[in-house]
């Protein structure tokens, strides 16, 4: 049967047509809808774990009892699955182990640009790399034969254009090996010191098979045209290549990135008098080939930044590119900003308020940064900013500690948040942390956490109550918010930044945007009272905004939090 797919939901598909049986994973664009695709088939065990290094740990578990298993993440998902990752390339698995990492080249949606590819060559395990949805449904298949032929996880890696594209795939029937028998081996699964060190050498003879695999396998493949100008290439990039050129130049395409086949590039470059690599972000394929003494270009034409287009490599090649229209007239840009009713809003212009320091998290709490709020002063990663505010206050001599917070999302807490708190316990520092409960996973788009009381599917599921775990980890100070309430709000900063010793703020009120949530009536402008001084302009929220030196209300957009007419003195924006 042939359909429309997107990427995404076509490497589930082969997970399901390839029997996996286990699915742990943790939310992540681009990779997010692999794990909500699979969790649709009612054969597939599926769950979200609080972060990626439990979510490979479990997948891993599941192979070792001898089911086929998957774990899904996008790419800085991988730094945190990357300690198993590299002990897991060395034990090898029972059942097959495929893990998917979603790289987000433009960083649509994330904090770097980080090539995952290092992290295959680095912990020595294969990566396929698909260039369409039909090629992520047939490559989830093959990686599950490799990680079973080979003994190895073996890395599906997605990007957000295969990811996030359509195209038509073939789909067919599920195929369910015999479970596997586990069978206690030490020497294989246990690695200390004494058996690590002789399952290394395996490591290396495994890598020498795959490469040796890599040279005929039909994944790579060389596409003849016309010798004056060779390009190696693959994933996307491959598409941009075909798009510009057809069949005019001759293409070695990889779907295999690693390990990558020498004499099948060795003959490619012999064949053509010119030799191309098109390769988003690093030049790994590059790189590879010179180490072969090949005479090579790549990134003295090609950015090592940013998403490429078919027009990018057009015009690295010197040629023409199609005449792109625009509108006339100019169009304001439109940066993301916190949704109408958003919790989090009043929280932060609380902060900003009080002129605090703000060490912030990964969610959509970041846009806490986004004038005009203008809160929030860092982000680094998952669980940082508790990490960070104890080393803030600790090398602050006392001087940062009155006016410091803590900002972290209630599932980033569960992901890498709680080790951080324990360190704020544990060695003293006289922290404010703020968890910004709004009942859900918000930033990749409503996923469940430990702390919902639901799991992948909507079912009730265990739930951890964070008051009593903050209290349970040495929090005397625990208090809970709702951060429609400015007033509240205001009088928790105050009186938790100048108590001494550590304190949580819990600010909770649910995801305006959650469907159980129900809105009061949008709010009204009454313009005899409005005197235009713009105070509701201040929480940046999009529903208000300046007509004819009056404050305007979107009804449309609007959902009655409130939180705009506590500001305005006037007694101007009511409830209709």
């Amino acid at each position: 049967m042939k359909q429309l797919m997107l990427g995404n939901k076509a490497a589930a598909r082969g997970l399901y047509e390839a029997g996996c049986c286990f699915v742990s994973s943790y939310p992540g664009t681009p990779s997010t809808e692999i794990t909500e695709e699979a969790a649709k088939y009612d054969e597939i065990y599926c769950e979200w774990a609080p972060n990626e290094k439990v979510a490979l740990e479990a997948a891993f578990g599941a192979s070792l009892a001898g089911r086929r298993s998957f774990c899904g993440m996008k790419h800085v998902g991988l730094n945190v699955a990357a300690d198993p990752l590299f002990t897991m390339s060395y034990t090898g698995v029972n059942a097959g182990l495929v893990i998917a990492v979603a790289d987000d080249a433009g960083m649509h949606s994330s904090q770097n640009e980080q090539d995952s590819r290092h992290h295959a060559i680095a912990a020595k395990v294969p990566m396929l790399e698909p260039s369409n949805a039909a090629e992520s449904l047939a490559f989830a298949k093959l990686a599950y034969e490799l990680s079973e032929e080979f003994d190895t996880p073996v890395f599906l890696k997605m990007c957000t254009r295969v990811a996030h594209s359509q195209s038509v795939v073939e789909t067919s029937e599920r195929v369910v090996p015999e479970k596997k028998a586990y069978e206690k081996n030490i020497p294989k699964y246990v690695m200390t010191p004494a058996n690590a060190i002789r399952r290394h050498p395996m490591v290396e003879e495994r890598m020498k098979k795959l490469a040796l695999w890599a040279e005929t396998a039909p994944i790579n493949r060389v596409e003849k045209g016309g010798d004056e100008l060779g390009i190696i290439t693959s994933s996307t990039c491959y598409q941009y290549v075909k798009e510009v050129f057809g069949d005019s130049v001759s293409v070695l395409k990889l779907g295999m990135i690693n390990p990558l086949p020498e004499k099948l590039i060795r003959d490619f470059a012999a064949s053509v008098k010119r030799l191309v690599v098109v390769e988003e972000l690093d030049p790994i394929i590059e790189n590879y080939c010179k180490t072969l003494g090949l005479t090579v270009e790549g990134k003295n034409l090609f950015p090592v930044t940013g998403e490429f287009s078919q027009n990018l490599v057009a015009r690295a090649f010197g040629l023409e590119t199609p005449e792109t229209w625009k509108l006339d007239e100019n169009i304001p840009p439109r940066p993301p900003a916190m949704c109408s009713g958003c919790p989090h809003r009043g929280m932060f212009f609380t902060l900003k308020k009080n002129k605090c320091t703000v060490l912030g998290d990964i969610g959509c709490y970041s846009l806490g940064a986004a004038p005009p709020l203008g809160a929030i002063e860092m982000t680094l990663c998952m669980g940082a900013s508790l990490s960070a505010i104890h080393g803030f206050n600790k090398a602050g001599e006392g001087e940062n500690e009155k006016h410091t917070v803590a900002v972290i999302g209630d599932s980033t807490f569960m992901h890498s948040g709680m080790t951080g708190l324990a360190n704020i316990a544990y060695n003293q520092s006289n922290s404010v942390v703020i968890i910004l409960d709004n009942s859900i996973t918000g930033m990749t788009g409503h996923q469940q956490n430990p702390t919902t009381g639901y799991n992948i599917k909507g079912d009730p599921a265990g739930k951890i109550d964070l008051e009593a775990l903050c209290k349970a980890m040495g929090f005397e100070r625990v208090r809970v918010v709702d951060p429609y309430d400015l007033a509240a709000c205001d009088a928790a900063v105050k009186e938790e930044l100048a108590a001494d010793g550590p304190s949580v703020i819990i600010s909770r009120r649910p995801c305006a945007l959650l469907k159980y949530v129900k809105h009061k009536a949008p709010l009204v402008v009454d313009t005899d009272k409005c005197v235009g001084c713009k105070s509701c302009m201040q929480i940046g929220c999009p529903s208000i905004s300046f007509k004819d030196g009056k404050a305007h209300v979107d009804a449309t957009l609007c959902v009655g939090c409130g939180v705009c007419s506590q500001l305005c003195k006037f007694g101007a924006l009511t409830q209709q």
